[in-house]
């Protein structure tokens, strides 16, 4: 297990496309080792704010931190260089076998140069076995060791999204960024993920940051949830809070009483 990851904080974050406000003043903390759920109606501002953990996006102003060091100016790779993956909403590509994608991961962690992997130079081979090694064991993580040699666009739907998850823990991050892990998934392939997330926040110690609309997984998973709307937090607790939160049931569960006649 790795050691704890550090905290990463957003504080007071704002952004603006063309004079219409993304998210204004948005603020969260994802305490060390947690899974904490970031949540709202469509529009919201939840992938906004992914964008601008991952580098994908700059802020107006507010400020990104994992622990001591400020992400909020930095370029995407050096974001994942310190720690932070992400998957993406939809499948990023079909293409080659898991083995292959799994291994475009594990890139940022190679150190043997082209040259010398070109050259099939000794040490590059081993650097070669050692990180395809790395790449088996995360498959058996995310439960798909049995497909480690098949094509990607053979696999079922879930199983493309867990290659997704399995590509960004090739990383090797200390924060995962989840958007919508299971999203358009059955009910079997949703329970699976779930589990395979337990079992990686669990099995790598570290933190996790999910935007998923199901809300159920949420509840079940998440140690603290945010709710944004309109690009504002408004309400930020355990899920039995915020299940409870007269706001969040107007914004986005429903009226109290629609949710006791559901």
């Amino acid at each position: 297990m790795n050691d704890s990851p550090p905290e990463l904080q957003v504080r007071d974050v704002t952004v603006r496309f063309a004079g219409l406000t993304a998210l204004d003043g948005v603020g969260l903390t994802v305490a060390p080792g947690s899974v904490h759920a970031l949540i709202g109606p469509n529009g919201a501002g939840k992938s906004t704010c992914f964008n601008v953990l991952s580098g994908l996006t700059r802020p107006a102003s507010g400020t990104v931190r994992l622990g001591g060091t400020d992400l909020t100016r930095l370029a995407p790779h050096r974001i994942a260089a310190l720690g932070v993956a992400r998957t993406f909403q939809n499948i990023v590509t079909t293409e080659g076998t898991v083995a292959d994608n799994l291994m475009l991961g594990r890139h940022a962690h190679s150190r043997a140069g082209f040259a010398a992997s070109a050259l099939r130079l000794p040490r590059a081979v081993r650097e070669q076995r050692e990180h395809r090694a790395r790449a088996r064991e995360i498959a058996e993580l995310t439960g798909l060791a049995r497909h480690f040699d098949s094509p990607v666009a053979l696999l079922s739907y879930g199983d493309r999204k867990r290659v997704e998850l399995a590509r960004a823990l090739c990383l090797e991050p200390r924060v995962l960024l989840l958007d919508e892990p299971v999203a358009g998934m059955n009910a079997a392939e949703r329970a699976r993920t779930a589990e395979v997330v337990r079992e990686v926040r669990a099995g790598l110690g570290l933190s996790v940051l999910l935007v998923e609309h199901d809300m159920g997984l949420v509840m079940r998973l998440a140690d603290e949830v945010t709710v944004l709307d309109f690009g504002r937090v408004i309400a930020h607790g355990t899920p039995d809070e915020v299940r409870r939160d007269p706001e969040v049931l107007r914004a986005y569960l429903g009226t109290p009483g629609e949710e006791d006649a559901a």
